[in-house]
């Protein structure tokens, strides 16, 4: 295998987009935290609120549960707006709605980096969720609307084609890392601040946030040695 490249730093503003609360928090969120530290603006959008993501606990007590630690898990690694989009958590489809909503919170945020979670089958072949998929299209889709004034005029919002990267987390056609050895620790806390959610998980490697150092050192082999989150980076440059 090759080595991972460094992400670019030549950015100032990120914008995270994902389905569900904890999908940032399963490695991206030390990356995160290593550039809040560097000075950079990071921002949260996420299309559900996670109500259906707990079994033992009733999608209106979870969602509004599952909101709260997620706005503590992007506090843990200095992100303060966190944006929650309503649809709805397990039945999320790819289509003209999501769409608009995501080029919206672009032309918002108005992002050089975007950063996202992997929608193709993870590591290894095991099949990803619907929700992680369609989201991952439509943000695809997004980045380029958002640019087009001409598309989704109705929002009101002047056109952004500023985005020059989205990078994938969990993919398995990782290309680039960023050093995390300063901020594992708050990576592995953010996931740690889905208390309710990792309880309703049971024992397993999926609920201890450990895992996360182990995932990094393994990174690191490819990274000079030192713990790292990778990405798939794409670059994107809108051609009107």
């Amino acid at each position: 295998m090759t080595d991972f490249d460094p992400m670019p730093s030549d950015w100032e503003r990120a914008l995270g987009v994902v389905a569900h609360p904890d999908d940032l928090e399963y490695g991206a969120s030390a990356a995160i935290a290593a550039w809040t530290e560097a000075g950079k603006s990071v921002a949260y959008v996420l299309a559900t609120r996670g109500e259906a993501g707990i079994d033992g606990i009733p999608p209106e007590e979870c969602g509004p549960l599952r909101e709260r630690e997620q706005i503590e898990a992007a506090r843990v690694v200095g992100v303060s707006t966190v944006e929650f989009l309503d649809h709805h958590d397990g039945v999320i489809e790819y289509g003209l709605p999501l769409r608009r909503d995501l080029a919206a919170a672009i032309r918002r945020h108005r992002p050089e980096l975007i950063v996202t979670l992997n929608g193709d089958p993870w590591p290894g072949g095991r099949p990803n969720s619907p929700d992680h998929r369609n989201v991952a299209q439509a943000l695809m889709d997004a980045v380029g609307d958002a640019g087009n004034r001409w598309i989704f005029p109705e929002l009101g919002l002047e056109p952004w084609n500023g985005v020059r990267w989205v990078a994938v987390s969990g993919s398995p056609n990782a290309t680039h890392a960023v050093a995390v050895e300063s901020t594992l620790d708050l990576g592995m806390a953010s996931l740690a601040a889905h208390k309710a959610y990792l309880e309703g998980l049971g024992p397993g490697p999926m609920s201890d946030p450990s895992f996360i150092r182990r995932f990094a050192v393994e990174n690191g082999e490819r990274f000079g040695g030192k713990p790292a989150i990778a990405f798939q980076l794409i670059p994107f440059a809108f051609e009107g």
